[in-house]
């Protein structure tokens, strides 16, 4: 089977509801108004050379993404590491190459910046989806991840 050949990328977004239409699709996150807020976010985020927003796109719209931060380290010979949240595919797009590739995109990035691992956290329990995850690489066994909410 050939590998499909998506129009992915990491840039510098200017603001738009794009990547905010598309969250609506994880976990049924509400669409937030662009507002002072949401703008000053934006520029926090396009500011910080260690945030990556990875967006693959298909008929002119953003349609897959994750987020990497890559996060400077004091072990493994200073090396840093990167953290993948965040990903997701419109719902039309699915099963069609798109994350697999926003995936590879974030790795190219963190081996870029010399990182000696990647750690990718998702909330669902969608056997698939894990399953995805580790055909993508990634495994559930090296490490236990707690989380603690704040709100």
């Amino acid at each position: 089977m050939a590998r499909m050949s998506h129009n992915v990328s990491c840039f510098r977004l200017s603001i738009s509801r794009q990547p905010l239409v598309l969250y609506t699709h994880l976990h049924n996150n509400p669409m937030p108004e662009i507002d002072n807020r949401i703008r000053k976010l934006w520029e926090k985020i396009l500011i910080d050379k260690d945030h990556h927003i990875v967006v693959g796109i298909a008929d002119e719209k953003i349609v897959s993404s994750c987020v990497l931060v890559v996060i400077q380290n004091l072990t493994y010979g200073q090396k840093p590491y990167a953290l993948i949240e965040n990903v997701i595919t419109h719902e039309d797009y699915r099963n069609r190459g798109y994350a697999t590739q926003v995936l590879d995109f974030a790795k190219d990035i963190a081996i870029g910046n010399e990182c000696y691992k990647i750690m990718l956290l998702t909330g669902s329990k969608k056997e698939n989806t894990l399953a995805f995850y580790e055909n993508a690489g990634y495994n559930q066994k090296d490490k236990t991840a707690f989380i603690q909410w704040l709100i």
